[in-house]
């Protein structure tokens, strides 16, 4: 998906700041060429600011966004993925697992949740980082309670694991 939006935004940086941002925070565009996150309504302006843009550059965008079929159906459709609990898990009782691992590989996640599991650790959220956008993609996890030692071992020693930090 990042290739075909990328493509469609060659030699405009600014407007590709613009919908970075807007998959990043999961604003949409409705029917009336509104911003959208889930039914809050965001300005122009505010968007701007968090793409540090000039605010036309966010209308352009919307335009461009509208005349164009296949990023009509993509950002008419992006939507927020909610709150992420590892800011404040230490708060509520649950812990947080950083992973540094090969993003472009598959059995990452799976193979943590299954060390997890087999030592009765729940995961209450997992969050993702797309390579894509993410520069330095990371898993976080967060979990009820506290990952034993000889879980964390076997975390650190999947190969496609790089680094592992508890917070």
């Amino acid at each position: 998906m990042w290739r075909q939006i990328q493509g469609k935004f060659i030699r405009k940086k600014a407007r590709l700041n613009v919908v970075r941002k807007m998959i990043e925070l999961g604003i949409s565009v409705e029917g009336e060429k509104k911003l959208m996150v889930g039914r809050m309504p965001v300005s122009d302006t505010a968007l701007a600011m968090a793409a540090d843009v000039d605010r036309r550059v966010v209308r352009n965008t919307v335009n461009q966004i509208f005349s164009d079929t296949d990023l009509r159906v993509i950002f008419t459709n992006v939507r927020p993925i909610g709150t992420s609990l590892a800011e404040i898990a230490n708060k509520i009782g649950y812990g947080v697992l950083v992973v540094n691992a090969d993003p472009l590989k598959p059995g990452v996640i799976s193979g943590i949740s299954s060390i997890l599991a087999n030592y009765g650790v729940v995961i209450r959220q997992a969050l993702a980082d797309d390579p894509n956008f993410t520069p330095d993609a990371k898993l976080t996890l967060v979990v009820e309670g506290k990952i034993p030692p000889e879980a964390i071992e076997k975390i650190q020693s999947i190969s496609l694991v790089k680094s592992i930090t508890l917070k």
